[in-house]
């Protein structure tokens, strides 16, 4: 428990831009106006809008406010804050978030395009499957980008898990064939893949993944898949137009949202949760192993009001 606090108190403190960007601006809005009419709803939208939250997630969130406003017979504009909180989280909302690849043998592909923190969540990833028990193969078949390899190597020593790489520029589908041979000579629980996430060539992407997914079904079919997509807070909506290409590329299970310390946008985990309709599974808010954790939506408007737990 004491880390999952130290990670709400880190997750307030990297969510204040975004705060300081929505929260006082809507706080303003409650106290400036002295009746709920539309003006009140157009100006709290504006906010909503800017903050990254997308048009189609602020205008269900407005909907669900207007309705709660009219049910509950609320007159004055101060009482709507705890409802808009509570209807951004309802937006929020897309069902159980589910594991299931922490509980079964299982194949986990991560993609992203280049500078996102791709590396860096799987090194993180396989710390944390490790810690909880987890024996762990990760493989480096993102042989595109020259330090990647070594980069993943070094996650893989600081995480004491064994590594499959490839050379630089070799077959990526090889790499992940030969780790799925090491995985299940080892017995290993999760298989991590860091492939490559190349978007200005979509063509090349899907043959790409393609291959590795025939792969895995072919060697691996009784592997449980999971494929994850790591996509940077700090690029707002631009994040959200590339989980969109991503899945028009394969089929996404679930994102990875990082660096969402010290960014204004941290709206946009709200926009992806309810316009992809794929759940955010993961959020990053700074370097450390401990600060990627599991996303949980209340707990993520909670930290951006800075509600009390």
């Amino acid at each position: 428990m004491e880390e999952k606090k130290g990670f709400f108190k880190r997750l307030v403190a990297g969510l204040t831009k975004t705060r300081d960007n929505i929260v006082s601006g809507i706080d303003s809005i409650f106290s400036g106006f002295s009746s709920i009419d539309d003006e009140f709803y157009e100006e709290i939208e504006e906010i909503l809008v800017m903050g990254d939250l997308g048009i189609n997630a602020t205008t269900s969130i407005i909907e669900d406010l207007k309705r709660k406003v009219k049910e509950q017979n609320i007159k004055d504009p101060s009482e709507c804050k705890k409802l808009l909180i509570q209807s951004i989280k309802d937006e929020m909302n897309v069902g159980e978030t589910a594991y299931e690849f922490e509980r079964r043998k299982s194949v986990v592909l991560v993609i992203g395009v280049n500078g996102v923190g791709k590396t860096t969540s799987v090194g993180k990833l396989a710390g944390k499957l490790k810690d909880q028990g987890k024996s762990v193969v990760l493989a480096a078949a993102d042989t595109f980008r020259a330090a990647a390899g070594e980069q993943l190597a070094e996650w893989g020593r600081r995480a004491d898990v064994d590594i499959i790489g490839g050379q630089e520029g070799s077959d990526p589908g090889s790499v992940v064939y030969d780790a799925i041979a090491a995985a299940k000579a080892r017995n290993a629980d999760v298989l991590l893949c860091d492939t490559a996430g190349r978007l200005h060539n979509k063509k090349n992407l899907m043959n790409e993944l393609g291959k590795i997914n025939r792969i895995i079904d072919r060697e691996y079919p009784e592997a449980f898949k999971e494929t994850l997509v790591v996509l940077d807070g700090t690029t707002g909506q631009n994040a959200l137009a590339q989980a969109r290409e991503f899945e028009e590329v394969t089929d996404i299970t679930g994102i990875i949202l990082t660096k969402l310390d010290g960014t204004a946008k941290g709206g946009i985990a709200v926009a992806i949760h309810s316009e992809l309709g794929i759940p955010v599974k993961y959020i990053g808010v700074g370097e450390s192993i401990d600060d990627l954790q599991k996303f949980n939506a209340d707990e993520f408007v909670n930290a951006l009001f800075d509600v009390k737990q």
